[in-house]
């Protein structure tokens, strides 16, 4: 309540006298409540005081700000230094610890090179695995489904497995019936690729007549 009576007299000040006013109110809790008239800014308003009273209100934190400017111009220049020394440059200057210095760095750095590359490497590596055991694994379901529906279909009685000699009187069967199947049974080597993937019929292939 006080405040906003100290901003309604800074307005009245404003409107009656004519005045350019500037209010500023900081609290406890720092909470900024202000008032500037309407025919200025408070940048303007600081700019005329500071003119008027012949003082500075920035110097001070110009100061500051120089010298961190300072400082960080040293720091940059001492890391500009060393990433020149790393690279083998502007070694001319150094005494022999410091280039047993400079020399145990680059070693460590090295060896944490290094170790980042092995694991690197390793996470790779034990993708690639995971992806092929995966890819292995469906080829093998898919083998494995393939024999089951073999197995079904030479258990069903409209199927048979017949020898040379009775397949020409099977066909003959079959072109009489239209539910009669026969597979007609060949004499083939296994493969290294049959018997890798579980041996099949083992030395004989299956057609269907």
């Amino acid at each position: 309540k006080r405040r906003n009576g100290i901003i309604k007299k800074a307005h009245e000040l404003t409107v009656l006298c004519d005045a350019q006013v500037c209010l500023i109110m900081i609290s406890k809790s720092n909470k900024i409540r202000g008032f500037t008239s309407h025919t200025t800014t408070m940048k303007n308003i600081i700019d005329r005081y500071q003119n008027t009273a012949n003082i500075d209100l920035w110097i001070s934190h110009y100061e500051k700000m120089q010298e961190q400017l300072r400082m960080l111009k040293e720091v940059n220049y001492k890391l500009r230094r060393e990433i020149r020394k790393r690279m083998g440059e502007d070694l001319d200057d150094l005494e022999i610890d410091e280039l047993q210095d400079l020399e145990q760095k680059m070693a460590t750095a090295a060896e944490v090179l290094r170790t980042r590359k092995i694991v690197l490497q390793e996470h790779k590596i034990s993708t690639q695995t995971n992806t092929t055991k995966k890819k292995v694994a469906n080829l093998e379901q898919r083998n494995g489904d393939l024999m089951l529906e073999l197995e079904a279909y030479c258990e069903d009685p409209q199927y048979g497995l017949l020898n040379e000699e009775d397949y020409e009187t099977t066909v003959t069967l079959a072109n009489g019936a239209s539910n009669l199947y026969a597979f007609r049974l060949h004499h083939c080597p296994p493969t290294p690729a049959h018997l890798h993937l579980g041996g099949g019929f083992g030395s004989h292939d299956l057609r269907l007549a």
